[in-house]
């Protein structure tokens, strides 16, 4: 066995870790950075699902607000409005998908989650709902923690650290703390590339990506067309592709578990090399 056993209890399905596995970004948003108004129809919507099962994802993320950078936070009632019908939509399709719920909110966590959600994606870290971690603990599916500084509006006006790998190491320990006295037993770890970060600050945090391993929970690696990426090359994010499957292998061999990303075929064979190359060692 080439890794540690990990499972997320996702509402009653494993979801084994042993092996990393890839989430394919599915953004029901007419603003994305790079699928923005791609897959707002259920049509659309439940062809590109397929097409990720199809190609291997593991996970299913459906996103219904920006988070890219200088992105305004919509009302609730419109994220409902655009993330619960895909929601329903996927499972009737294909009912055994594991799908996560991408939310700053706890209502729309929560109804997703009654839907046919069953891991929750909140970049915020509860900073913008003080309800969320209580509903996330009732709810009792996996739940993925991200670091980000200040808001996705001003996340990127001259972020400072002085030592970032440790600054968001010390993050995590106090928020899964908080996390483990309301009685969360799954949580993934994502140290939010891009958000709230330098060019620099990703690459420093991508290199010292081992150091949470510390904590023994899995590791998520966001990268996918970030600006980490195609800005550094000069490049867009519609071909910024290479760039992607570049830094996802070094996130890999740095621990990642669960690889975020628009193009899941890509990713999944990026692990099943990297799989050979420890296989190999």
């Amino acid at each position: 066995m080439l890794f540690p056993k990990i499972t997320l209890n996702c509402k009653g399905q494993l979801v084994s870790l042993e092996k990393p596995i890839v989430m394919g970004i599915l953004n029901v948003t007419p603003d994305s950075f790079y699928d923005g108004g791609q897959y707002t129809a259920n049509s659309s919507i439940l062809q590109q699902a397929e097409k990720m099962l199809t190609a291997g994802a593991k996970i299913i993320d459906i996103g219904g607000m920006s988070s890219r950078p200088g992105a305004e936070i919509i009302d609730t009632a419109e994220e409902l409005k655009r993330v619960i019908p895909p929601i329903e939509a996927i499972i009737s399709a294909f009912p055994d998908t594991i799908i996560s719920i991408d939310t700053i909110r706890s209502k729309v966590a929560k109804e997703a989650v009654n839907t046919g959600a069953s891991i929750i994606n909140d970049i915020s870290a509860g900073k913008l709902d003080e309800g969320f971690y209580q509903t996330v603990a009732d709810l009792e599916v996996p739940y993925i923690l991200m670091h980000m500084l200040g808001k996705p509006k001003n996340m990127q006006e001259k972020p400072i650290y002085t030592d970032i790998a440790l600054t968001v190491l010390d993050f995590f320990i106090k928020e899964v703390g908080k996390l483990r006295e309301l009685g969360v037993k799954d949580i993934i770890l994502d140290p939010g590339f891009g958000f709230g970060k330098t060019i620099d600050h990703n690459y420093q945090l991508l290199n010292k990506l081992h150091t949470f391993q510390i904590l023994d929970l899995p590791i998520l690696a966001g990268i996918s067309r970030k600006s980490m990426i195609h800005k550094l090359l000069g490049i867009t994010p519609q071909t910024a592709l290479n760039g992607t499957t570049a830094l996802n292998m070094v996130a890999l061999q740095q621990g990642a578990k669960i690889l975020r990303v628009h193009d899941v075929q890509e990713a999944v064979e990026t692990v099943n090399l990297y799989l050979q190359l420890e296989k190999n060692k």
